[in-house]
């Protein structure tokens, strides 16, 4: 594969999850989001992209939305369950995307709030259509997701280099 070719990183945040009592990273996905992980399923699917890689934070509910939300993949990809992802800042998450290794075009990452809005904000340097307009209206809700091009590696993958392509959340 050639780095003239544009990479792309789909953030996906975890659908809306429910409150029982147990510790955060215990927390099961509510009715709703599980309804909401196979929409996103869909939605990921219409995009068209074959992914060759997930990375997917360690927590019970962001790994329920994965497994409810590929089974409406074509192709489902690779999947690594990262501990890294859970609570993890921006800066965090570019660390462990900077380790993807270079034959992999195609990734998604699965993660929380607030960590997955503010790197979507911070890697997009450009925006195509109104994709930033929906995004900066509607934040980043349970289920949603925002896709990314990036020419490069991805070791250099860092804050604006990215054009935020597609927006989607739940009632969009």
């Amino acid at each position: 594969m050639s780095v003239a070719e544009p990479r792309r990183i789909v953030l996906f945040r975890h659908a809306k999850a429910d409150w029982p009592e147990v510790s955060d990273h215990e927390r099961p996905l509510a009715e709703r989001g599980r309804k909401d992980s196979a929409v996103a399923g869909r939605k990921l699917a219409d995009t068209g992209i074959t992914f060759d890689l997930a990375l997917c934070s360690t927590a019970v509910r962001t790994r329920e939305t994965w497994k409810l939300a590929v089974h409406e993949l074509a192709h489902r990809p690779k999947t690594i369950y990262e501990e890294r992802v859970y609570e993890a800042s921006p800066g965090e998450l570019i660390a462990v995307l900077n380790e993807i290794p270079d034959d992999v075009q195609n990734a998604i990452l699965i993660g929380h709030n607030p960590g997955v809005h503010g790197l979507a904000e911070i890697l997009a340097g450009e925006s195509e259509g109104d994709a930033r307009e929906r995004m900066n209206r509607r934040g980043f809700p349970a289920a949603a997701f925002a896709v990314l091009t990036v020419d490069g590696t991805w070791k250099s993958l860092e804050p604006g280099v990215a054009t935020l392509t597609d927006y989607w959340a739940p009632s969009e």
